[in-house]
């Protein structure tokens, strides 16, 4: 792996051209403070605003650029100990969602996804 001028001046976890994923579950989770700030989404914001954090011991290196890390997040519908999350850092994620389906619906799917799956195998395994 050879040294580069972009790896000396980051804190890079880059690895032969790899991409780091973190996977973030129960996103809004966090307890809104009193003045309605969730700090531990507000420091992901900052990472995805800013592409780093503030260090405050370090005089000679402030501000610490992480790069090639990416997030994935999940969380449940606001209510019931979970808060919406603010839409600064929305704005940062592509959105997916599903209506709940019904128990038949589900077994459906999986009866489908695991009949295929076995069909390659022999009968006395099935």
């Amino acid at each position: 792996m050879k040294s580069s001028r972009r790896e000396q001046e980051e804190c890079s976890v880059q690895l032969q051209e790899n991409k780091f994923i973190i996977f973030v579950d129960d996103l809004n989770m966090p307890k809104k403070e009193e003045y309605g700030a969730q700090p531990p989404l507000e420091l992901l914001r900052q990472w995805l605003d800013h592409r780093g954090w503030y260090d405050r011991k370090s005089k000679e290196r402030p501000f610490m650029q992480i790069s090639d890390i990416m997030f994935a997040c999940s969380m449940g519908p606001p209510g019931g100990g979970r808060s919406p999350i603010t839409q600064r850092l929305q704005r940062h994620f592509n959105i997916v969602t599903y209506t709940d389906l019904e128990q038949s619906t589900i077994q459906g799917i999986f009866v489908t996804i695991v009949k295929a799956f076995l069909s390659t195998f022999s009968e006395e395994i099935k």
